[in-house]
């Protein structure tokens, strides 16, 4: 039967999820980015927002979830079935849902692309609440109006180095396509941890599977763990009980 996982002296925040912090060690690398990718409907926003929600619950530290698709509400629905209170939530200044709709011209200049605007609303957002963690969804959404490679592995990185130089513990959604791990494959050499969400049909039975693929500074569990999405939330079953 597999043990947990040794915590180790990197900081870390506790996701409040079944499983994954016994699998991670201790939560996610805080005041660092970690990546959460896969094919669509694996549950990349549930667990986004699910990491989001149960830090500002359970921990005290506010969260700010920024959709570039989904509404506010769309948001409040998925949420709604973890057995958390999420309009006291926002009454309170722990959790904020944002929907960013992206003009293209506003960040497209002479065949440029700019991430400067969306820092400055990022930047509102997070002080609204003092936000310590923040989840993007989806990285492909925000820059599908890339061309030139160069320029799109350039703002990539400076939008990792801006969310660390924030100090904030970020969530990153990306697609999966193909046997790349996302969609622009730079995305998980600048992330300091990279989880991998996926699901299989066997003789019609579809399972849920996670995966740590990389975390910088940590051991971790290393092999691939079932998953369950019930009445509470997301749980990782590790192979340890108490």
């Amino acid at each position: 039967m597999e043990q947990p996982v040794a915590i180790t002296r990197l900081p870390k925040a506790p996701t409040g999820i079944r499983g994954l912090d016994e699998i991670t060690g201790g939560g996610l690398p805080r005041r660092r980015p970690t990546l959460i990718c896969g094919s669509p409907g694996c549950g990349k926003t549930l667990l986004a927002s699910e990491i989001l929600a149960r830090g500002a619950a359970f921990y005290g530290e506010p969260g700010l979830f920024i959709s570039f698709e989904e509404s506010p509400a769309d948001l409040r629905i998925n949420l709604s079935g973890l057995s958390l209170d999420v309009t006291d939530l926002e009454r309170r200044k722990l959790l904020l849902t944002e929907q960013i709709v992206l003009d293209q011209g506003e960040v497209a200049e002479v065949g440029e692309y700019d991430l400067e605007g969306l820092f400055i609303r990022l930047g509102l957002l997070i002080d609204r609440i003092g936000a310590q963690r923040i989840a993007i969804d989806t990285i492909e959404t925000l820059f599908s109006a890339f061309g030139n490679r160069t320029i799109l592995r350039g703002e990539l990185q400076r939008l990792f180095h801006w969310l660390r130089q924030r100090g904030l513990t970020a969530i990153i959604t990306a697609e999966r396509t193909g046997q790349e791990l996302s969609c622009f494959g730079i995305e998980e050499f600048v992330a300091d941890c990279v989880i991998l969400l996926d699901y299989r049909i066997n003789e019609h039975v579809l399972t849920s599977h996670s995966q740590i693929v990389k975390y910088r500074g940590s051991a971790y569990g290393v092999n691939e763990y079932p998953f369950t999405i019930g009445p509470r939330g997301i749980a990782m079953w590790h192979g340890h009980s108490n």
